[in-house]
């Protein structure tokens, strides 16, 4: 076996210890994230309205502009206006121009999403208690540190 494969499967090809790890963050990532679209559904809610609302919660009472939520969405929604009016229309958010900059729209949570992020919270820290806690502290945090060395390229 070549230097960084790794042993195959029966008619699969050969595959380096990169994308062995790649395809294994993928399925784990997979599985964690269907997981965690089961318990936030019960709201009535997406896994992408769960982080824009998580993400406005931690923002405070000044809110961020459009893009900054964009920015810092856990995935990518290339129609962050659409999924904001959806949030909006249910009365989860508020969207205002700001009075100097009129291409400037900061959000911010109300208090209808702030009691839905608050309903969450307790069964989201089971799932994940559920999900990761096996691991320990010590190799929670070491995972951590490999996942964050991962995105730095």
């Amino acid at each position: 076996m070549a230097r960084g494969e790794t042993a195959k499967k029966p008619g699969e090809a050969p595959r380096s210890l990169e994308q062995e790890a790649f395809l294994s963050l993928q399925r784990t990532a997979d599985l964690i994230a269907r997981a965690a679209e089961e318990a936030i559904q019960r709201s009535g809610l997406s896994g992408t309205q769960y982080n824009v609302l998580r993400i406005l919660r931690g923002a405070g009472p000044s809110g961020l502009c459009c893009r900054e939520v964009a920015e810092r969405m856990i995935t990518r929604d290339p129609d962050i206006t659409r999924l904001l009016d959806r949030l909006e229309k249910r009365g989860l958010i508020a969207r205002a121009r700001d009075s100097k900059d009129r291409r400037i729209i900061t959000v911010r949570i109300t208090r209808e999403g702030l009691r839905i992020l608050a309903e969450l919270d307790e069964p989201i820290e089971e799932f994940h208690r559920r999900q990761l806690g096996h691991l320990g502290q010590r190799r929670l945090k070491r995972l951590i540190e490999l996942l964050n060395s991962a995105r730095v390229t």
